[in-house]
């Protein structure tokens, strides 16, 4: 996979970012990639828990690579993958742009003490408007300065409004997100995942933009199924579609 590297530690899957010479900007191939690498992760009963993560300590990642944009909802969790397992977000460095909505929809999230989360779409003048989600996960106030103003949140500040879990010395936030995952292991999974399931789709609001990304998916699903081309055969054929649901 371009760029991102995708490590298997037993019953935990490891996906980093792995482009520092960009700051680990995520590029069209690489936010496919960690889609696949966590629709994967989503399918397999023997993964229980997932890591995202980034080469360096100098960003998580500066957001969309704009020499080549990446569709950046495929990377997003609970959007571009929706796995009822725990996904936990270990951030090094400068977390920017669409990198903060990763981070956010996470379930945990743990970083070094130099991390800095910055989203500067309101100084750029585009914004795909999935972060407008963030003022359900931190007070709307603080979440509307972070978007408005673009304000750069330093790690202490983001434990302080409840955007990150923990805070821990430079380069340890994936050696501390390993250890929370073999914690997570250990728990019961049909109780994680009902849980997870409720606050991900019947507490935790979803925005405009999620919604409308998740219905263009299944839309899209629709376009592409074996149904539709046998309904347009049986169609060209005047005769009746023989449906399989697929």
């Amino acid at each position: 996979m371009e760029h991102v590297t995708v490590t298997d530690e037993g019953p935990i899957r490891i996906v980093m970012l792995n482009n520092p010479a960009k700051g680990n900007a995520i590029s069209k191939p690489m936010g496919e990639a960690v889609q696949a690498a966590m629709r994967e992760f989503e399918a397999r009963d023997d993964l229980r828990c997932a890591i995202i993560t980034a080469a360096g300590t100098r960003a998580f990642t500066f957001g969309a690579d704009v020499a080549d944009p990446p569709e950046l909802w495929r990377t997003i969790p609970s959007v571009g993958y929706r796995p009822l397992k725990p996904v936990i977000c270990a951030v090094e460095g400068w977390c920017v742009g669409g990198g903060i909505v990763l981070a956010m929809m996470a379930d945990l999230l743990v970083c070094g003490r130099s991390a800095k989360f910055y989203y500067p779409e309101a100084k750029l003048g585009l914004t795909g408007g999935m972060i407008a989600g963030l003022v359900s996960r931190i007070p709307h106030k603080i979440a509307m300065e972070i978007m408005l103003l673009c304000r750069t949140v330093d790690a202490d500040r983001a434990a302080t409004i409840g955007l990150v879990n923990e805070v821990v010395e430079d380069g340890k936030a994936l050696e501390v997100a390993k250890a929370w995952a073999v914690e997570l292991t250990g728990m019961a999974p049909m109780v994680v995942a009902e849980l997870k399931r409720m606050v991900t789709e019947e507490i935790l609001p979803r925005g405009p933009s999620e919604q409308m990304t998740i219905h263009g998916q299944r839309m899209g699903a629709i376009r592409a199924s074996e149904d539709f081309a046998e309904g347009k055969a049986a169609f060209r054929e005047k005769r009746p579609p023989r449906f399989r649901g697929r």
